[in-house]
């Protein structure tokens, strides 16, 4: 990665770690209902059995409440668990999830871990990310495993990151090994941007 690029991602993280630190309670409580709601929608449109999705920190669009109603209405839900070798092990979600903090102080569950491959078998990814532009690339927190994640799946299925309104963006600052995403969930709407990898 050329430092341009890697300076340019550092500094809109930075910008964009910022903006989300000064939200107000209201507006992550309005945020998260929405959330839930866009992912509602589109498990139903896409008739999801089994999925990947991530336990939200504080300062993310919530996706707890909506991991825990998705198990409760009996989709198998993956969620990642991080390991030193920059790849994700997954743990299936349950009724009483035990969580704990992770290698980079991310919540993660604690239980049985699958492997890295588990995912190859679910019908949608729900991934984080800093921001989104409207070509579908996406700029993620720095560490590279959703990029690792979803460059070597074949057949990957739809891919949608999950961030707020105004991070989706005209542009973000991308190299090769970023990945793009087949959409994004904000907590007003789901938008496809770029057409799903076969």
């Amino acid at each position: 990665m050329s430092d341009a690029i890697a300076d340019a991602k550092r500094a809109l993280r930075a910008e964009l770690r910022e903006r989300r630190q000064i939200l107000s309670p209201a507006a992550r409580e309005a945020a998260s209902a929405g959330v839930h709601a866009q992912l509602d929608a589109l498990i139903e449109k896409l008739g999801v059995r089994s999925m990947s999705c991530f336990l939200s920190t504080t300062t993310e669009p919530d996706t707890r409440t909506f991991v825990a109603a998705a198990v409760e209405r009996g989709i198998r839900v993956l969620l990642p668990v991080t390991r030193a070798d920059g790849l994700l092990d997954w743990s299936v979600a349950t009724p009483d999830l035990d969580i704990a903090e992770g290698m980079f102080g991310l919540p993660e569950p604690v239980g049985e871990l699958l492997g890295p491959i588990a995912v190859n078998d679910v019908d949608l990814l729900v991934i984080p990310a800093a921001a989104v532009d409207r070509s579908g690339m996406r700029l993620g927190w720095g560490r590279g495993y959703y990029d690792k994640t979803i460059g070597s799946m074949e057949g990957c299925p739809p891919v949608y990151a999950v961030v707020f309104d105004s991070e989706i963006l005209d542009d973000v600052p991308s190299d090769v090994h970023d990945q793009p995403v087949t959409g994004v969930v904000t907590p007003t709407q789901t938008l496809v941007l770029a057409p799903v990898r076969r």
